[in-house]
């Protein structure tokens, strides 16, 4: 019961990566809220797991405040966020990609870490402590071509975990980044391009240990870095990622 008493908000917690770590919080007693902008996924992973479900848009700075509003309203407090929402555009030449597709992915990968530290962050000073996760990629550690303004937004998103890492120290808040390999996730079949045996055996073969990320494997790393035996771990980029960007 490594996090009881505590209170958290995963975004993109209706399903894969995200909902790992719901479960993984929620197994070790916390209270979490599931946000994810398909209500109907937050709200079955909430029923399973007696947590909170709330639709949420994380590029929408009105609808982040609107799940700011409603944790602390349903919990008094929140200690920890995770901002596990993102998605991707389709592999293709980086010259390629449409500019809706650019705008979407920088929107919800990196404009909602912004607007949930807006919304948050303030709550979290005042109380003099907090943990924020961002939930990054190896692309922003060993990009590959074809993904590029993907790889480029989870880049990103590691130079924004160190920054928020050393101006909200002084304030109690610890600020850390997963980085996972692909995994069996919705966003598998849209990184693959294709998802077919041999496009999987091939981007399998990258990875030294052999098998994709897990929501698990994600869960467990989450769960240590959100908790108090992680108090002294702030700035950093774990990759959970099977030796792939050795």
């Amino acid at each position: 019961m490594r996090l009881e008493g505590k209170t958290a908000i995963v975004t993109g917690g209706g399903s894969g990566f995200g909902e790992g770590i719901v479960r993984r919080f929620a197994s070790e007693g916390a209270q979490v809220m599931v946000a994810d902008i398909n209500s109907e996924a937050a709200a079955r992973v909430a029923d399973e797991v007696g947590g909170l479900a709330q639709k949420v848009d994380v590029s929408d700075g009105a609808s982040v405040d609107e799940m700011a509003d409603a944790a602390l309203s349903a919990f008094g407090h929140v200690d920890i966020l995770v901002n596990n929402a993102g998605i991707t555009h389709l592999p293709m030449p980086l010259e390629d990609v449409p500019e809706a597709d650019f705008d979407r992915v920088f929107a919800v990968n990196a404009k909602s870490v912004y607007l949930t530290a807006r919304a948050l962050v303030p709550h979290m000073k005042a109380r003099g402590k907090g943990a924020i996760l961002n939930v990054a990629s190896t692309a922003g550690i060993s990009p590959r071509p074809n993904l590029n303004w993907y790889n480029a937004s989870k880049g990103w998103m590691i130079t924004a975990t160190k920054t928020m890492a050393v101006e909200l120290a002084p304030h109690g808040i610890r600020v850390n980044a997963v980085a996972p390999v692909a995994g069996e996730t919705p966003l598998l079949k849209s990184f693959l391009g294709e998802d077919t045996p041999e496009r999987r055996a091939a981007f399998l073969a990258t990875i030294p240990l052999g098998r994709f990320s897990t929501p698990e494997d994600l869960g467990n790393a989450a769960l240590y870095l959100c908790s108090d035996e992680a108090s002294m771990v702030t700035g950093v980029a774990l990759e959970v990622d099977g030796g792939r960007c050795i």
